[in-house]
Formats: structure tokens, C-alpha cells, sequence
């Protein structure tokens, strides 16, 4: 009797072969491509220009031993289940395979967003065909990506340095970061100054400290200390009385679930996770995790998604949890509704657990601590976002002195809701009345007049959460690519990393400010999230892949060659001569930013580094200068000697002078 052949099925990481086998049985056997097999070359643009702007995909050469593999595994197999991630990219990745190893042989997509058993056996129970108009959406992005990058690159090295780099969407996260630290060094800080009286009622304990916010009935302008000091001469001469007191009730209605982007900004902000470590961490949660006896089960849906949609299924069994752990009263008569983004793949669902049962503290034996940190994390926000509302008591107390005003506010919690379950990131201590203790008309007893100092302050720069939420936000790029591309930066070193915000480096705001000048479409964030929506249009069969991509390939050549008519060479010379053949010095570019070489490269090879104007403080090192060295992504100064002398400092030594 001949032996019955197994169907073969393909996912992308080896780590979520394990768990898809468990769960399908001997019937099937299940293998891995390790991502991309069939990719654009690295060593040459891969794009027609000139016919259809067609890719021309290749085998990458590390992977052939893998398709070598899939091809053999494929030939004893009746049929093939491709079983790649549920986006544009893993529909790519497994159409790119068919022509390579399917011949004849049927091929069927099967797609779940949680690897778990329910969801993988209905998944194939219900193949479906490959999304064609899904896989043009993600070659029209690798091949703008590619367009920019292969092209605009060379133009850099050319002109400023080599090794430089330039990106469709990277390019435009780095203008955010220069723009904003402009912003920074340009703020002039405004002088204002504060007055607040400390004032009891007999009787009552209660201190309450009230803002001066009007005299004569208008909002107040403090700007010197010889203003305010006559104000609060004045003032303590006053009867301070209850003028108002007004209650109210307000709602803070439960957070969405998690799309990608916000678990990276909730991440950071709850947990200090950069994206790139967040991301990771979900892949292990999403894959598979193994647990006590259990087969190995994915503990959360598909963390690569800009949908807040949620599985009916998921929505009831939310609800009965709720009913049954917190109460009927924290549970709306209808399920929390929230709206995606205009773009967002509605296909997709939001970032949940799997099975809302496997409560944290139950796996925290099974888990790292940085899985069960995140895993408690996404499962709190879940619950939380079908909860009711928190409720807040609002006590809103006006108290006249003369012809001042005065205010002070509080709240009291009255109603936890989904605060019960999930604390915001920017919930603060409110100040606490007892409206009960005042009346209109009493009158208050000055304890402390105070008057205090202040100063606008510039806008802060950007963390991971906050550059990603600004992206998010304009439309620039999608989530699933955020942490690539603030890796690429600072992997270029043009951002570092200081106390966990970016900085631009001396080189980040040189390749900004010349690629705004010469390359405005590119750097344009309007351009940038209407390529984005051409993108949607490919996937919705609205726009086809040859239009958009001639629409801006045009105007962009047309740039390109006046950038690299105009572009001057940057290689300013000093007053030094090289020490090893007697030509002039030059200041050069890289990827660590300025340095000095010979400009008899590559004949010479002299090349030293571009210091600071600051002596080394270390005891016994004299005249040596301080450089500023950026490593993983953060900057330091250090000693141009190193590694002879090892100081390294956080900050720029003050020279006492």
C-alpha cells in the first residue's frame, strides 16, 4: 500500500513551525522559509525603469540552500499550503515562492492572525487564492523604497561621504528629529511669573492652595518681579470669600486596543522598551510560547496591524470575563466601538491575547520577564477597552480677594471603569476637594501668599514613543516599519540616542537640510502620506502599479539630475598639511560623521579624527582634545587618545577659563 503523502506547509519563521505542527497532526508537514527567499539584489538597482518599472527578483544567495530544501520537501507533497503573515509583505513573500517550487501542483493561502488551534484548523478549512492586487501594493513599496535609496545614495557619496544614506520614508523621520531640535536651539524662553494663596476655612483641616487667574475680571499677564511683588503687597490686604463653587461629573472613556504603533508608544512610556525591542518581544509572544505540558501556543494576534477591529468571538468572551471578574456595573450594555485609521487593513484584527483565560500571573513561570511584562500589558489594555468609562467628581471653587480672582480645581474618582484594569501614561494626582466643606460666602483665612518664577519652555525632543506617535499620526510610513527605520538612523549616526531622546547629529542635520534643498518631494511629509494612500489604492484595485510609480518616478528624475549637476563637494581643507606626504588636509564626511583625511586618498591613507576645541580633563593627559563618539546609538566624549587614555564623559567638559 502506498504510502499517503503529506501536504506541505510554509510560514515564515522557524519558530512558529513547532506550534503550527502540534496543532495540525501528520497529515501536514510544516517548514519554514526564513523570510525572504526571492528579494531585488543588493548589488544593483533591480528595477526596469524604462518597461513597467518591473522588479527583477532574484534568489538571495544565502537562502539558496533553503529553497534547495523547500524545492525537495515540495516534491513528495501533493499539495501546498503557504502560510505566511497575514500583510502585504507576507503575501509577497509566499506568492515570490510559487513559481520556484510549486510546478504543477496546487497552492492554496491560508491566513490567521493568532497561532492558535482553533484559528489554524479554520484557516485551512477555508484556503483561499493569493491577493494579487496585496502583493503589487508591496512591490510598489520595495520598489520605491528602492528608487530613492539606490539612487539618491550615490549622489551622497559623491558629494558629501561615503556610506551615506538616503530613504523614502527614513528620510522624513529624520526631518521630524531636525526640525524639532531646531525648534529647540531657536526658543527664546519667556519670563512669567505665579501667585498662589494657601487658604483655610475655621473648622476645617483642608488646606486648599488657589491660583491667581484674573484681576479686574481679565486673565492676568505677570512678566517681572516688581509687578508681581506690588499685586501681592496688595493682595494681603484682601478678604479672601468664597465666590463659586461648581460641581460636575466627567467621563474618560476606555483607551482603543493596540494596533502596533500604540503598543510601541505604551511600551516605552510603561515599560522603557525602545520599538525595536517591543517588536521583537511581541514576535515571540505572537509565534509561540510553551506552556506546562501544553503544546506551544501563541499567547497574542498578529502584532503587525493598524486595525482596532476586534473578533466578535474576542468581544464576547471579553464581556463575560468583565461580568465575572470586576462586575455588571464595569460592563457597557454594547460592546466598545473604536475607528480605524482611513488606511487601516480592516482584515486585520487589533493586538490581543489569544485566549483571554491565560492570565498573566498564571504563564509568569513559562515566561521572561520581558515577555510577561508585555504580554500583561497587552492583556490588561484589552480588557480595559471594553470597560466602562471612569467617572470623575469635578469641584471647580472661585474665591475673590478684592479685585482678584482666584481659582482652584479637583476631582475625585468616583467610578474606576477600565482604570480599574489600566492606569493612562499621562494620568496625574488630582487635587482633592470636599466640596461638602464650603459654602458660597464663607470666608477664608490667608495661611501663605506665594509667588514663584517660571519660564516657557522649548518643545521637547523626541522620544521612540513620541517619534512614532508623530509619525503615525501624519501618515508617514506604516507602523510595522517604524522601528527599521529609527534603527537605520541611528545605525547611520544621524540621531543618537541621549537619556532615551533623540538627538540630530552634526551629520543627521547636514544630509536633512541638503535633501530638503535638492530633493523636496522626497522630504515633503503632504507627498510622503499621499504616496502612502497611492499605496491603499494599489491594494484596493483603484490605482495600478505602473501608474503610480511613473506618476513619481518623473519628477523625481528630474530632481535627481539637478541635485547631482549643483550639489557642491563638501570637502572643505584646513590649514594643516598631511603628515605622511605633505598634502593639504581635508574634512570629509562619514558615517561617524566629520573627519580628516588626506586629500591624497586613496594614494594616502592618513585620516584622523575631528575633535572639539576642549582639552581632555584626565589627570596627566595634556593637550589632547575631546571628541564626541556616538556607539549602538548613543553619544559620549571621549579622548582623542583613546584608547591610551580612557575618559569618557555624558557631557562636554566645562573648560574654567
Amino acid at each position: 500500500m502506498a504510502k499517503a503523502s503529506k501536504a506541505l506547509v510554509i510560514v515564515e519563521s522557524p519558530a512558529k513551525v513547532k506550534t503550527i505542527n502540534k496543532i495540525l497532526g501528520n497529515k501536514f508537514k510544516v517548514t519554514a522559509s526564513m523570510g525572504h527567499l526571492i528579494d531585488l539584489p543588493k548589488s544593483k538597482l533591480g528595477v526596469d525603469l524604462e518597461n513597467g518599472f518591473a522588479p527583477q527578483f532574484i534568489i538571495v544567495r544565502a537562502k539558496y540552500k533553503t529553497l534547495t530544501k523547500l524545492r525537495k520537501e515540495a516534491e513528495g507533497c501533493d499539495e501546498i499550503y503557504i502560510a505566511t503573515d497575514p500583510d502585504r509583505e507576507g503575501e509577497a513573500i509566499g506568492w515570490n515562492l510559487i513559481e520556484h517550487i510549486a510546478k504543477d501542483k496546487p497552492v492554496k493561502r491560508v491566513v490567521f492572525h493568532e497561532i492558535t488551534k482553533e484559528a489554524v484548523k479554520k484557516a485551512f478549512e477555508h484556503p483561499r487564492e493569493f491577493d494579487t492586487k496585496k502583493v503589487d501594493a508591496q512591490n510598489a513599496r520595495r520598489v520605491l523604497d528602492r528608487i530613492v535609496g539606490y539612487l539618491i545614495s550615490p549622489v551622497l557619496w559623491k558629494k558629501v561621504g561615503s556610506r551615506l544614506s538616503a530613504g523614502r520614508v527614513q528620510s522624513v523621520a529624520l526631518r521630524l528629529i531636525v526640525e524639532r531640535d531646531a525648534e529647540i536651539k531657536a526658543f527664546v524662553p519667556q519670563e512669567y511669573w505665579q501667585i498662589a494663596a494657601d487658604l483655610q476655612k475655621k473648622g476645617v483641616k483642608e488646606i486648599l492652595t488657589a491660583s491667581l487667574e484674573k484681576i479686574d475680571d481679565k486673565k492676568i499677564d505677570l512678566t517681572s518681579e516688581g509687578q508681581t511683588k506690588g499685586i501681592v503687597k496688595e493682595i494681603k490686604q484682601q478678604t479672601f470669600k468664597v465666590n463659586a463653587i461648581t460641581k460636575k461629573q466627567s467621563k474618560r472613556n476606555a483607551p482603543p486596543p493596540f494596533i502596533t504603533s500604540t503598543l510601541q508608544q505604551e511600551a516605552f512610556g510603561k515599560l522603557g522598551f525602545n520599538t525595536s525591542r517591543t517588536m521583537s518581544i511581541a514576535q515571540e509572544l505572537y509565534e509561540g510560547i510553551e506552556i506546562g505540558e501544553e503544546d506551544p501556543v501563541g499567547l497574542i494576534t498578529y502584532m503587525r496591524t493598524d486595525s482596532v477591529n476586534i473578533a466578535n468571538e474576542a468581544i464576547e468572551k471579553v464581556r463575560g470575563y468583565i461580568k465575572k471578574e470586576y462586575g455588571a456595573a464595569f460592563l457597557p450594555e454594547t460592546p466598545n466601538k473604536f475607528k480605524s485609521k482611513k488606511s487601516a487593513q480592516e482584515a486585520h484584527e487589533a493586538i490581543r491575547p489569544s485566549d483571554l483565560l491565560r492570565k498573566p500571573e498564571d504563564l509568569r513561570d513559562f515566561l521572561t520577564e520581558d515577555q510577561f511584562r508585555l504580554y500583561n500589558l497587552i492583556h490588561k489594555r484589552f480588557i480595559a477597552c471594553q470597560m466602562m468609562p471612569a467617572i470623575f467628581d469635578q469641584t471647580k471653587i472661585e474665591i475673590v480677594a478684592g479685585r482678584f480672582t482666584f481659582g482652584v480645581s479637583g476631582s475625585i474618582l468616583s467610578f474606576g471603569g477600565y482604570l480599574s484594569v489600566y492606569k493612562d501614561n499621562d494620568e496625574q494626582e488630582d487635587v482633592k476637594i470636599n466640596p461638602s466643606f464650603y459654602s458660597e460666602g464663607d470666608v477664608l483665612d490667608l495661611q501663605e501668599l506665594k509667588h514663584s518664577q517660571h519660564f516657557t519652555k522649548p518643545p521637547a525632543r523626541f522620544s521612540e514613543a513620541s517619534l512614532v506617535k508623530a509619525l503615525e499620526e501624519q501618515g508617514i510610513g506604516r507602523p510595522s516599519t517604524y522601528a527599521s527605520i529609527i534603527g537605520t538612523l541611528i545605525a547611520r549616526n544621524y540621531v543618537v540616542r541621549e537619556r532615551g531622546y533623540f538627538d540630530a547629529t552634526e551629520l543627521g542635520i547636514k544630509i536633512c537640510l541638503l535633501l530638503m534643498e535638492y530633493f523636496k518631494k522626497i522630504m515633503d511629509i503632504g507627498f510622503t502620506v499621499h504616496m502612502e494612500a497611492g499605496l491603499d489604492e494599489i491594494e484596493e484595485g483603484t490605482t495600478k502599479y505602473e501608474t503610480l510609480l511613473k506618476d513619481f518616478y518623473g519628477p523625481f528624475k528630474e530632481e535627481l539630475a539637478f541635485a547631482d549637476a549643483n550639489i557642491e563637494k563638501t570637502h572643505a581643507t584646513i590649514d594643516r598639511s598631511c603628515p605622511l606626504c605633505g598634502k593639504p588636509l581635508a574634512v570629509k564626511w562619514g558615517r561617524r560623521g566629520r573627519f580628516i583625511s588626506c586629500t591624497g586618498f586613496p594614494d594616502c591613507k592618513h585620516a584622523e579624527s575631528f575633535t572639539t576645541d576642549v582639552p581632555c580633563p584626565a589627570e596627566g593627559c595634556t593637550g589632547k582634545l575631546v571628541e564626541r563618539k556616538a556607539m549602538r546609538g548613543n553619544t559620549f566624549y571621549g579622548c582623542s587618545r583613546f584608547p591610551e587614555c580612557k575618559h569618557i564623559s555624558n557631557k562636554l567638559p566645562v573648560v574654567n577659563k
